[in-house]
């Protein structure tokens, strides 16, 4: 009888922390179970568990802290019986210079987490509280880091190197890229694994693009932390390195203040006033000008790093948007491809409307499609490969 796994994944951000059981084995893969622990250290807390779309648990509760809120996690699946997993895989979006490979947790990749904070300082410190919450509970369950990094690692150096002295090169000031594991879900989804030259938007509340020629990453938006390249909800994206050199001149600002600056209030957020959720802005562009001024300057962006990694591949055959706003904000996907007809993107507006993958018109000479991510399911086919051979059988 072929053994079946069960894997629980994590994907554990400042204020939430999403998770999902998957059962995979010869037979196929099943998710069981999916949920969120939610406005962690807020006054309310909100913890939610479904199966498939019927919900089993949706309650209020006081999370001051991850481990709060790891604990309910744990505490719900076991209400439903979930059996202890064979696994645990984490969403961990930097390693830093040291790891940029899925791998199995141990004290040195552990240790060398802790060392890499400042890589991805807002999401690094829960993903490790994460890790060592399941050593507490569960201390000989096998554990998967699955680095958002890893499907950039060999992109050329070109590419990864900054326009810096060379010595911070060597100490792994460089650029890493991120949302890795959507993107190797997208391109495991694309016929032949995209043969040909393909850019993947991955846009929500944290944005990125990736160029992918024959299935390998080429070159991407986003730097040596998740802060950098397209506008986005609470992040700036690329600055002019002297905006942040004035504002400790003349403003004062300390390292903690910019850090808040650059990931908090900046994007859509800073520019709007009002808020960073793209949902929010689209139904206020009517009547607020902030807004409208928002929304436009992210498909600015998104539309100018379009062009540069169509550069880099020297031409393109398929744009694929993916993400909570490439998914779901029609206006949007309308707003940043219009201009580009010119470039071959020729988006057919009653498709961009429908539920159907490819929007783009039938002689469009580059092809456009939406295509929902999982970065779920990637955490749990590498903790399912990554696991030893010698596991029970269910």
């Amino acid at each position: 009888m072929a053994a079946i796994r069960h894997i629980l994944c994590l994907n554990s951000g400042s204020s939430s922390i999403k998770f999902a059981v998957f059962a995979l084995g010869a037979a196929g893969e099943e998710k069981l179970a999916e949920g969120a622990a939610e406005r962690i250290g807020q006054s309310i807390g909100r913890l939610w568990l479904q199966r498939g779309q019927d919900p089993i648990t949706d309650r209020q509760l006081v999370l001051s802290h991850h481990q709060d809120a790891l604990k309910a996690v744990f505490a719900a699946l076991s209400e439903v019986q979930y059996a202890t997993p064979d696994g645990v895989g984490h969403r961990i979006v930097s390693g830093g210079p040291r790891h940029q490979a899925h791998c199995l947790v141990d004290t040195q990749v552990l240790g060398d987490l802790r060392a890499s904070l400042r890589f991805a300082p807002l999401h690094l410190p829960a993903e490790i509280a994460a890790i060592e919450a399941v050593q507490a509970v569960w201390p000989g369950i096998p554990q998967a880091a699955c680095f958002d990094t890893a499907f950039h690692q060999n992109i050329p150096e070109v590419a990864a190197r900054l326009p810096l002295p060379r010595n911070l090169w060597h100490e792994g000031v460089r650029k890493y890229g991120f949302h890795g594991l959507s993107y190797e879900y997208i391109v495991s989804q694309l016929p032949d694994h995209a043969t040909g030259k393909t850019i993947i938007a991955h846009l929500g509340n944290g944005a990125s693009m990736a160029a992918v020629h024959n299935g390998q990453c080429r070159d991407t938006t986003m730097g040596l932390t998740p802060t950098g390249g397209l506008v986005m909800g609470t992040r700036s994206g690329d600055l002019d390195p002297g905006v942040l050199l004035y504002l400790m001149e003349e403003k004062g600002y300390n390292a903690a203040q910019l850090e808040r600056l650059l990931n908090h209030l900046s994007g859509l957020l800073g520019i709007s006033a009002c808020s960073g959720d793209m949902q929010t802005l689209l139904g206020l562009r009517n009547d607020d000008a902030h807004a409208a001024q928002a929304i436009e300057i992210f498909a600015y962006s998104a539309r100018k790093a379009i062009g540069g990694l169509m550069a880099v591949l020297g031409g393109l055959d398929r744009l694929v948007f993916t993400g909570g706003i490439g998914e779901h904000a029609a206006a949007i996907r309308w707003a940043i491809c219009r201009p580009l007809t010119g470039l071959g993107l020729e988006i057919d507006p009653v498709a961009n409307e429908s539920p159907e993958p490819r929007i783009s018109v039938a002689h469009s000479p580059v092809e456009i499609l939406v295509l929902p991510t999982n970065e779920d399911l990637m955490i749990a086919r590498h903790c399912h490969r990554l696991l030893p051979t010698q596991e029970r059988h269910r």
